[in-house]
């Protein structure tokens, strides 16, 4: 990553924006709005230097900051507003949630039915590489519920057990996935290709291990970080997605029908382990994901908002929702774990 998109000291607010907490006793995510109102469509231009600046002085403090009131709104014009940043849009490679491409580098939210939550997670934690920065624009906010709530993956790693946080530091984690099955999704769209020889070459060159069954299926298995270091602000990070790849993740009797057919648990649509391959404790889970939920800050979304957070310093999820939402994303400034310093 560029370090340069980042000044972690503290900078005043620029005299064109407001910078505020927008939830009581929180700072994640800070509200930047423009201080003489809200602006017409592509109003935003003509601050972007006073945008810029907050984001440096900001947001590796913050981890996130919700800009309100600039004149954003569809994909267009979101896309527009990311890449103001200099930063090349990502594709959405090695996917683990369905997804449609919008515009280049601009995706929708998981699609996910609206009943069903997402739990906390960062973005492609599950993996060596992911994006640094992730932006969310509400293009149409649901009729009730469909927040992204938010929490800081630091305070997650504080509060998390020491004995836990340690051995899953030691540890680490191997997630392996099934593709194709119902559940993860096909492994032509997680890799984005139809050819195995393509697949081959990506798992060849991000230390993935990956074995084609008899079937045809293709099952990946990866050894990955449980904690990170924060490649500007050295802060630990809690980043892995154990808990939403363990199979105690799902609901109780689709995860006793999954576990009545599989002989081994690697044959599970997804699920991790320890790095050494020893199961992770059923109780370790549930401790995990009680400090997450008590770390989780949630708002309603406006239509035209615009949410950056640094994905190492915020994790993100999202509430079931009523009526049309739409919610769409791009990510920017990819980071690999052999590069950060060790937590």
């Amino acid at each position: 990553m560029d370090q340069r998109i980042f000044d972690p000291s503290p900078a005043a607010s620029p005299e064109t924006l407001a910078v505020q907490p927008l939830l009581p006793g929180a700072d994640l995510p800070l509200l930047v709005t423009p201080k003489d109102g809200a602006l017409d469509d592509g109003g935003w231009r003509k601050l972007l230097p006073d945008i810029h600046a907050v984001v440096r002085g900001r947001l590796p403090i913050a981890g996130g900051l919700l800009f309100r009131g600039f004149g954003l709104h569809g994909d267009a014009p979101f896309r527009a507003f990311a890449e103001s940043f200099g930063r090349p849009l990502l594709d959405y490679d090695f996917g683990s949630t369905p997804r449609s491409a919008v515009d280049k580098g601009v995706y929708t939210s998981t699609e996910y039915p609206a009943h069903q939550s997402i739990p906390l997670h960062n973005e492609q934690a599950y993996t060596l590489q992911w994006p640094q920065t992730i932006w969310f624009h509400c293009v149409t906010a649901a009729t009730t519920g469909g927040a992204t709530p938010i929490a800081d993956s630091r305070l997650v790693a504080r509060r998390i057990d020491p004995a836990i946080r340690a051995r899953f530091a030691a540890k680490r984690l191997m997630y392996v996935r099934n593709y194709g099955n119902g559940l993860d999704l096909p492994w032509q769209r997680a890799f984005n290709t139809d050819d195995p020889a393509e697949v081959e070459r990506f798992c060849r060159a991000n230390a993935i291990a990956w074995e084609w069954t008899e079937d045809g299926e293709l099952r990946t298995r990866q050894i990955c970080q449980a904690v990170a270091r924060h490649p500007v602000t050295g802060d630990e990070v809690w980043f892995n997605q154990a808990h939403l790849f363990h199979v105690s993740n799902l609901p109780p009797a689709v995860r006793d029908s999954l576990l009545a057919v599989v002989e081994d648990e690697s044959e599970l649509p997804r699920h991790v382990f320890y790095g050494d391959g020893t199961p992770i404790e059923d109780e370790a889970l549930d401790h995990i994901r009680a400090v997450l939920d008590d770390c989780t800050r949630s708002f309603p979304w406006q239509e035209g908002d615009v949410m950056m957070l640094d994905n190492m310093l915020a994790a993100h999820g999202r509430e079931p929702f009523t009526g049309k939402r739409k919610v769409v994303v791009a990510m920017a400034d990819p980071v690999r774990s052999p590069d950060l310093p060790a937590a």
